[in-house]
């Protein structure tokens, strides 16, 4: 297959994450995470629109809001905090707190989360000092409107990769400390996830050598991608057998995650790492063009 890989303009992240296709808007968005920043790749400008979230360290992932065109979801800490942002402004302000996690574990941040098919949270969270690829004191939860944060998975190392797959009622999850891929059955209509699976082992010969997976997303026949912080690759697998389908290659080391967009969603977003003082081109987001492959368009949050 012949795929192309094309760096965004000005779309530089120090640690890139969360991305998240927009359909309403023909926008992508993604966080720098580490630094606070909120970004908006506009597809018909071709042009990157960054935030700093005013008053805060992290920002985690970034979730639309449905119904509020001005306001997001978006991590900071261990608080899942309501922000208002035009998509211009160079300042995004915290409106309120939705809810907040693991409040005793100053240690301890959200990381990857996104809405599942009927716009409920899903996230966890991990530590944030130390030696983070040993530590174990994340979880992962649910919440939707009206509710209270549910306790899915304790025991998480990283909480990372999140995809579902509707019509397989699978959901998939990666922490990364794991090195690999569960599914769990998935009841969208409650949102409980069950039977654990790993379906895809990252794991090499020598455990130094172990890539560690971080953001998913899922194509319209169900495959899922998976990016690799430390392999410069993006892996396409079939989820029922495990087998790789097509490694796609990054012109650089940390690839955080990937989504699918633009108009007609068949455009792999990648978002990319300069973590430890990588060298360029890290940090920056890339499109990746003829993938013959179609994503899921990101779903608002409902609150």
């Amino acid at each position: 297959m012949s795929y192309k890989v094309e760096a965004l303009p000005d779309s530089y992240a120090y640690l890139g994450e969360g991305p998240h296709w927009d359909v309403a808007r023909q926008s992508l968005y993604y966080v720098d995470l580490e630094r606070g920043f909120i970004h908006r790749y506009d597809y018909k400008q071709n042009k990157v629109y960054k935030a700093k979230v005013e008053g805060e360290t992290f920002a985690t992932f970034i979730l639309p809001i449905e119904g509020k065109p001005l306001e997001f979801a978006v991590g900071c800490d261990r608080r899942a905090v309501i922000v208002n942002w035009d998509g211009v402004s160079t300042v995004a302000k915290v409106v309120r707190t939705l809810f907040e996690v693991q409040p005793d574990l100053k240690d301890n941040r959200l990381n990857d989360a996104k809405t599942d098919p009927r716009g409920r949270f899903v996230g966890g969270t991990m530590a944030c000092t130390g030696n983070i690829f040993a530590q174990r004191k994340g979880e992962l939860y649910s919440w939707q409107a009206g509710g209270q944060v549910k306790l899915i998975k304790s025991d998480v190392g990283i909480s990372n990769g999140l995809a579902w797959d509707e019509k397989a009622k699978k959901f998939y999850y990666i922490d990364t400390n794991d090195f690999e891929v569960k599914a769990f059955d998935y009841n969208v209509d409650t949102g409980a996830a069950s039977n654990p699976k790993v379906i895809f082992n990252l794991r090499r010969n020598n455990p130094q050598d172990n890539l560690k997976p971080d953001g998913m997303t899922v194509d319209t026949d169900g495959n899922i991608y998976v990016a690799t912080f430390n392999g410069a690759t993006v892996f396409k697998v079939n989820p029922s057998t495990g087998k790789v389908l097509l490694e796609i290659t990054i012109p650089t080391k940390q690839i955080t995650s990937v989504a699918f967009g633009g108009p007609n969603l068949d455009i792999l977003y990648v978002t990319t790492a300069a973590n430890n003082e990588q060298p360029a081109p890290a940090g920056t987001t890339y499109k990746v063009t003829g993938l013959n492959a179609k994503g899921l368009p990101g779903v608002s949050l409902k609150i």
